[in-house]
């Protein structure tokens, strides 16, 4: 009209409606490839990983197991004269090659400060952090602190050491506080790691406990009974906490173990390396238990023993330390690896 000559489209192409291509089945948009016409298949999320109930409900029995544990040994090596007299030999026999012994053990002991536990927290504290396990951080502090909490209020307020020998043989020492720090500090490194890690950190955990429970008793600081509690009070807290694994704590399988629509494969979490150091330690602390147990049984019954009594006990109480040390960290290991392991991966 007025002389307008412009053209304008047909307001429907050619071919009718029928050749309009609905916008889901149309090209794809730019940076997304593939020829025009062709539809886009939606990628569901992969699921979120879930906990698996079994391991939480055995690391929940674990915990009370151990907490029973503490109970026991107190009322028997602290309540009773025959566990009394095995302690009180084990302590006095720790007089002989202590003056050798000592200047290896006095380091050890050394280590263990406030500067120690606030290093060592915080060391396991940033390696949580650092992966992105938020609760973790929290979980690893709260391990720490409640175990050398109980143990300090075990020692001081609950529990009380009856004059059942002749003569006055001293406070209640029941639990030993350095063997808890150490424990404490280690145990937090080793929940805190990443998988592969763990194996490693169970045996520098078993390393360096076990020296500073047997340096308590080379210096006469404490009885073996009391390095033996102390071990139980961490693995109860270190179980507590695997009970309580998050989904957000969970183990992610590496890049390499997954399918290309992001779900682990079958084999990502199998941590055979973790069942064979978990087993020797299992072995260990057999062996080392049984001797000990052998040799508390036949001092019990006042039979004749090769060397002298005292250091028999000694002997045997320094067998029990590092048997009770190689079992809490074999149990430790094996209920990390099992409750960060997710639930659709198990097999």
């Amino acid at each position: 009209m007025n002389g307008d000559t412009r053209e304008f489209p047909p307001a429907v192409p050619p071919g009718g409606p029928a050749s309009i291509a609905p916008a889901s089945a149309s090209a794809p948009g730019p940076g997304h490839g593939g020829s025009a016409g062709t539809p886009v298949a939606s990628v569901a999320a992969p699921p979120r990983p879930r906990v698996r109930p079994g391991a939480q409900v055995t690391a929940a029995v674990v915990g009370v197991l151990a907490a029973v544990a503490v109970w026991v040994t107190y009322r028997f090596f602290v309540t009773t004269v025959p566990g009394q007299t095995l302690d009180e030999l084990a302590f006095t026999g720790a007089a002989y090659g202590q003056g050798q012994l000592w200047q290896v053990a006095e380091p050890v002991l050394d280590v263990v400060s406030v500067a120690f536990v606030v290093g060592g927290l915080g060391a396991a504290m940033a390696v949580a952090l650092v992966r992105r396990r938020w609760v973790l951080a929290l979980q690893v502090a709260v391990l720490v602190g409640g175990a050398n909490l109980t143990t300090q209020v075990l020692k001081h307020q609950l529990l009380t050491r009856p004059d059942l020998l002749p003569g006055w043989n001293g406070e209640n020492t029941l639990p030993s506080g350095h063997t808890t720090v150490a424990a404490s500090v280690s145990v937090a490194l080793l929940l805190a790691t990443p998988r592969a890690w763990r194996p490693a950190m169970a045996v520098l955990g078993v390393a360096y406990t076990g020296a500073t429970g047997v340096s308590t008793l080379v210096g006469q600081w404490h009885r073996p009974s009391d390095v033996v509690a102390a071990l139980f009070v961490v693995l109860a807290w270190g179980a507590v906490v695997c009970a309580l694994t998050p989904s957000s704590s969970l183990d992610v399988a590496p890049r390499r173990h997954r399918l290309p629509s992001g779900l682990p494969r079958s084999n990502a979490f199998a941590s055979p390396g973790s069942s064979v150091v978990a087993g020797l330690l299992l072995l260990g602390a057999a062996v080392a238990g049984g001797i000990a147990l052998a040799a508390g049984v036949r001092l019990a019954e006042a039979g004749t023993v090769p060397i002298g009594e005292d250091v028999t006990a000694y002997a045997a109480g320094a067998l029990g330390v590092l048997a009770a040390t190689a079992l809490a960290f074999a149990l430790l290991l094996q209920l990390r690896q099992s409750t960060a392991r997710p639930r659709e991966t198990s097999r």
